[in-house]
């Protein structure tokens, strides 16, 4: 008989990518308070604000695999960063003590470590600059803390993402090619900033393979596709991709902080959220290089290259017409 998951939070873009690729080996759950486009027979409607959800819906499952998180630049009140983010794991653990579950995989992110950070790996101080980076450290504390009362027989796999990208994603990444493909990208600074990625296909897969070796203890992991790329070869692996020359002009520092400050104020007095922040200006000039040797020689091969990732969702957005159904190569 299969292994009973929880997933938690999975009805967006990498859980839904997650459910693809586990759903053949597990008799999968989702709990999630939005519906799931491609796996509504999965779903079940759940706020994990709300302990009585998590505890009905963890009856009978073995494992628990925590999605759920507020992680957006523009979250208001800030305050959801951490009823969401730290209350709803600590109400999670809760409902596990209650329930028997002993195991627990819990997707954290690499912005734990701040920014501008030399390659930080696992054991590199953490110094979050925001609310979500923050709201994560304390997350992580929590399971910590839960997974320290009785080591011998619980299993707690933190896993810290950086950036992911793939298809179907509307983030951060996504607009960025867009500007890109679009040919009116204006580079900020000189473009010799390093962008640690991964694509969803592979957080997908590095996931399951979690889930195919759980045993009791305490284990941490970087996740980021390697090498990374420096935003002037990420502009080159677009034009190669689409075959097409990108033209691009690089602004100033300074001149990029003082558009996003501008753009902030407009924000402030017309209520509109707008793609140009000085948080995303910071943010995009930022080196954001992180170590995922562990990741990579814990037993996990990859399924895909980073260049193929990148491939892939330019592909899927930009050139391939035919996006109906659910259709990742994900074996």
């Amino acid at each position: 008989m299969n292994r009973k998951i929880l997933f938690i939070g999975a009805s967006g873009f990498v859980g839904t990518r997650l459910i693809d690729t586990c759903k053949r080996e597990f008799a999968l759950f989702n709990l999630d308070k939005q519906q799931s486009h491609f796996f509504p027979e999965l779903t079940t409607f759940g706020d994990v604000r709300n302990p009585a959800d998590i505890e009905k819906a963890l009856q009978n499952k073995e494992t628990v695999v925590l999605l759920a998180a507020e992680h957006r630049d523009d979250v208001s009140p800030t305050s959801l960063y951490y009823d969401v983010n730290v209350q709803g794991t600590r109400n999670v653990l809760e409902a596990m003590d209650k329930t028997g579950v002993k195991n627990i995989i819990f997707t954290s992110s690499v912005a734990v470590y701040g920014l501008n950070k030399k390659n930080p790996n696992e054991e590199h101080p953490k110094d979050p600059f925001n609310h979500y980076g923050k709201s994560k450290w304390q997350a992580e504390e929590v399971l910590r803390e839960w997974y320290n009362k009785d080591p011998e027989t619980k299993s707690l796999t933190i896993i810290r993402p950086t950036v992911i990208f793939g298809e179907r994603n509307r983030g951060n990444v996504f607009n960025l090619l867009k500007q890109i493909a679009s040919g009116k990208f204006l580079m900020v600074g000189k473009g010799t900033n390093y962008k640690s990625m991964a694509y969803v296909g592979n957080i997908a897969a590095f996931i399951k393979y979690h889930l195919q070796n759980i045993k009791p203890g305490y284990h941490v992991f970087n996740y980021i596709d390697k090498p990374d790329l420096n935003m002037n070869e990420l502009v080159a692996q677009v034009e190669k991709s689409l075959q097409k020359k990108i033209p691009s002009t690089h602004f100033p520092y300074w001149l990029g902080m003082l558009g996003g400050f501008g753009f902030d104020i407009l924000s402030k007095l017309t209520g509109k959220k707008f793609s140009v922040s000085a948080v995303r200006v910071k943010k995009f000039c930022a080196t954001t290089q992180f170590d995922s040797t562990k990741a990579h020689n814990c037993g996990f091969k990859a399924p895909y290259t980073l260049s193929e990732g990148l491939h892939n969702t330019l592909h899927y957005e930009f050139i391939d017409k035919n996006k109906d159904g659910i259709t990742f190569e994900t074996e």
